[in-house]
């Protein structure tokens, strides 16, 4: 078939000349080509930017086994999950598969909270959709900081114009229930954040009795379980938490992307008599209410939810409910363990020392004397193909952090990154002293 080019009298004249003593009769088979077709295009486009030719290329990436604090490797039944094809979003199935979510949910918590979902977005996005809508400007919060996830609420809470009080312990420390009571007696605020999983020091932190002593000070109990849900014990009613979130791409081993949150009817309360509107309107918890069928009326649309995400984050909290809570935590113990024991003998030191208070799903390790935490990571990834990584804010350059969550804990795992880290030791150049 012959091909047809249209072009201004001076660009043809210009072909004439490039394509030699042939001239215009040689011109037709000439543009025939794609390397002219492709000149043609460029010199007759509008565009100033062109096609990135990186982009034209096939999508490449590598095989790792992720064992660092988070994200996880995803199961085949979620990536299948995943792949299914998109529905809309204000779909009845969609509105179905929201309902079977939020139970999944209000199992993984423990809770039967009315007000529980998932937020669009990741565990850091549901920790500001929680202080969004339960503090409002000039009100008192009283932030526990032993790691990077209690300054990140404080941060927030300043950011919303709230009056931010910590308590302050090093990484890996835990705060007693006294140190909480005066905290509470000296700023009466109208709320407390707690991290239950603390991943930047690998520390679980103790939860019973602090639900209870907020509420005898009139003060709501936030608790962050991102790094914890799923794989150490934790009960939203009976432990008297009125807020909580976590993330979908931890234990629960879907992508990143969706983050479950409940609401007791005590912090349900306090938001929806708010004197002032919610800071964020994708955050508003009265649209969201909605959204997930919450609030007893017709749903209407606020925003156009992950479709996927769903599809994904409805499997892993189905895997959870099929194999149980109990099991999970059992799991993460027992591999958690495992590998303890596995690194003590490799002659290196657990960072948290209260061996009661060891985050089942994240261990911290003390960076081992001589040795660039860097380096290790480093030849871990490369000579393995493994992740682990180092520290985060207050805990940079004091531990390295191996993950166990969900699908990944497992032994065959532990005895890979052993493996890994003992071949790192011996060849990593050790600083001189």
């Amino acid at each position: 078939m012959r091909r047809t080019v249209m072009c201004s009298g001076s660009l043809l004249r210009q072909v004439a000349r490039s394509v030699g003593t042939g001239g215009l009769s040689s011109i037709d088979s000439q543009l025939s080509s794609p390397w002219w077709c492709s000149r043609f295009a460029r010199a007759m486009s509008s565009l100033s930017v062109p096609p990135p030719a990186v982009l034209q290329q096939p999508l490449n990436l590598p095989e790792r086994l992720l064992l660092g604090p988070g994200p996880t490797n995803v199961p085949p039944r979620i990536m299948s999950a995943g792949g299914r094809q998109v529905l809309g979003h204000m779909h009845k199935e969609v509105f179905q598969l929201m309902d079977e979510i939020k139970q999944g949910i209000q199992y993984a918590f423990q809770t039967k909270n009315e007000l529980t979902l998932a937020i669009s977005g990741s565990g850091h996005c549901a920790m500001e959709a929680a202080f969004f809508n339960a503090v409002e400007h000039g009100e008192k919060v009283l932030i526990c900081v032993n790691g990077i996830w209690g300054e990140r609420a404080a941060d927030i809470c300043e950011r919303i114009g709230a009056q931010v009080y910590r308590l302050i312990k090093p990484p890996g420390e835990h705060f007693t229930l006294k140190e909480l009571e005066k905290g509470l007696e000296d700023h009466k605020p109208v709320l407390l954040f707690v991290t239950h999983g603390e991943s930047s020091s690998g520390l679980v932190h103790p939860l019973d009795g602090v639900g209870e002593l907020c509420h005898r000070y009139n003060c709501l109990l936030l608790v962050d379980s991102v790094a914890s849900l799923g794989g150490a014990p934790l009960y939203m009613d009976k432990q008297g938490i009125d807020i909580l979130y976590s993330g979908s791409q931890k234990v629960l081993n879907a992508p990143p992307g969706t983050a479950p949150i409940s609401f007791s009817e005590r912090a349900r309360n306090k938001i929806f008599s708010r004197k002032t509107k919610v800071p964020s309107l994708y955050l508003d918890m009265a649209w969201l209410a909605n959204y997930w069928g919450c609030d007893g009326k017709p749903r209407i649309y606020h925003h156009t939810g992950p479709v996927i995400g769903f599809y994904t984050l409805r499997e892993s909290l189905a895997i959870l409910c099929e194999k149980g809570l109990e099991h999970y935590w059992k799991m993460h113990q027992e591999h958690t363990l495992y590998l303890h024991e596995g690194l003590e003998k490799l002659g290196l030191k657990l960072f948290v020392k209260d061996k009661n208070l060891r985050l089942p799903t994240v261990t911290t390790v003390a960076v081992p004397d001589g040795y660039d935490w860097k380096d290790i990571t480093e030849y871990v990834m490369k000579h393995h193909g493994i992740e682990i990584t180092g520290g985060l804010g207050p805990s940079v350059g004091k531990v390295l952090r191996i993950g166990l969550m969900g699908y990944n804990s497992t032994k065959n795992n532990v005895e890979r990154v052993l493996t890994a880290v003992k071949d790192a030791l011996q060849h990593c150049k050790k600083n001189k002293m």
